[in-house]
């Protein structure tokens, strides 16, 4: 089998594995009527990333405050489309919702949060009622949990009912917040589920892992023995990665190993210590098949009165834009996502992030460069006439 099999969302169509596509968010209740409104549509959308462009580590960063509130009306309603399309994750996207509502001054929904574990909740009718592994920082359990899965265990609850599965676990004088939960409730020895003969039906990278030594090697014991840590070699359970960023921008000043780089290590590892190799699926950007749904996405926040297509809850159906921009600071993940996406797709690329050269870059060059997000967002308006 080759390795590269399984390597992008969409060879995954051609295995037994086939995803339901194309993936939606789930609109709450109490958003419908922010969402559909008795004003013109808008011609244009936008996506924001928000590590490096809105957001520096937890601050804002280029203006984006100011930017932001330029898209909504004198009444705080949304008056240009926009979301947020990011690789990161670790929490439910309502709860980022809130966070961001919060630091930048602007009411977000949860429907304008489109994560890079957002795809996973497209895969609940296989796992639903399935054991699970969740992997990353945060509270990866949770986000399954929330979109529905019924067997989900984190990584550290699921490591800590192993014995001596982590060989140099004596050593570390850091417990995370999870792990010290788990330790809480397992004194009596006694697993939420039957681990010990219940097979793992799949493995997700929810978000960025911890501890990646003790990380690599219980999902090396997971997938080389079929489910269960300690069995014998079996057939590998899929494994997902929410997304596949080698380096990101965060607070410090230079760049940080993402999600992307840990693949690359648990993948080198197991294909040296077992006869196949490692086979998995990646989402998130550059993966064109997620800027389409976006675009979707995007035209459920569209106001729909003056729309030709009107469904009977009130909403469009019309997903047209002229066009569409994709406002990030990594040239191979954002630029390159908008790229193969094609039209109506236009690439900003700040330089608050990832990307801080003084011309374009020279493999995936933008369509617009420019310092800050305040920048794009006062160009874009510029551009569609609506400043």
């Amino acid at each position: 089998m080759s390795p590269m099999r399984y390597r992008t969302a969409f060879r995954l169509a051609r295995s037994r594995n086939r995803l339901p596509f194309p993936f939606r968010s789930r609109p709450h209740s109490s958003e419908s009527r922010i969402q559909c409104r008795p004003e013109p549509r808008s011609s244009f959308g936008i996506a924001f990333d928000i590590d490096g462009v809105i957001l520096g580590g937890r601050a804002p960063i280029g203006g984006s405050p100011r930017a932001l509130r330029k898209l909504y009306g004198a009444s705080g309603t949304l008056k240009v489309p926009f979301l947020f399309l990011t690789n990161g994750g670790g929490i439910p996207e309502s709860r980022r919702a809130a966070e961001l509502s919060e630091v930048l001054g602007v009411n977000i929904l949860p429907s304008q949060v489109v994560q890079g574990h957002t795809p996973f909740r497209n895969l609940l009718r296989r796992y639903e009622n399935e054991l699970i592994v969740a992997v990353g920082k945060g509270e990866p359990a949770l986000v399954m949990s929330e979109y529905g899965f019924k067997k989900v265990l984190s990584l550290d609850e699921y490591a800590s009912y192993f014995k001596d599965i982590d060989p140099v676990a004596q050593y570390k004088m850091w417990r995370t917040k999870q792990a010290l939960d788990c330790s809480s409730h397992l004194k009596e020895l006694v697993p939420r589920y039957d681990v010990y003969s219940d097979r793992v039906s799949a493995a997700f990278v929810v978000s960025d892992p911890v501890d990646w030594g003790r990380d690599i090697q219980v999902l090396c014991d997971i997938l080389r023995s079929g489910g269960i840590p300690g069995w014998e070699n079996g057939n590998q359970p899929p494994l997902y990665f929410a997304a596949d960023d080698l380096e990101y921008q965060a607070a410090f000043p230079s760049q940080r190993l993402g999600m992307g780089a840990f693949r690359i290590a648990l993948e080198s590892i197991f294909n040296r210590i077992h006869r196949s190799t490692l086979e998995y699926v990646s989402f998130g950007k550059p993966n064109p098949f997620v800027f389409k749904n976006t675009e979707a996405l995007l035209a459920e926040l569209q106001p729909s009165q003056f729309d030709d297509h009107i469904s009977e809850s009130g909403c469009s159906q019309s997903h047209d834009f002229k066009t569409l921009y994709m406002i990030g600071d990594n040239p191979l993940v954002d630029v390159k996502g908008a790229q193969q996406a094609g039209h109506p797709w236009f690439s900003i690329l700040t330089r608050t992030g990832v990307f801080k050269g003084k011309d374009n870059h020279k493999e995936f060059p933008a369509d617009m460069v420019v310092d800050t997000v305040e920048e794009a967002v006062d160009f874009i308006l510029k551009r569609e006439g609506t400043s």
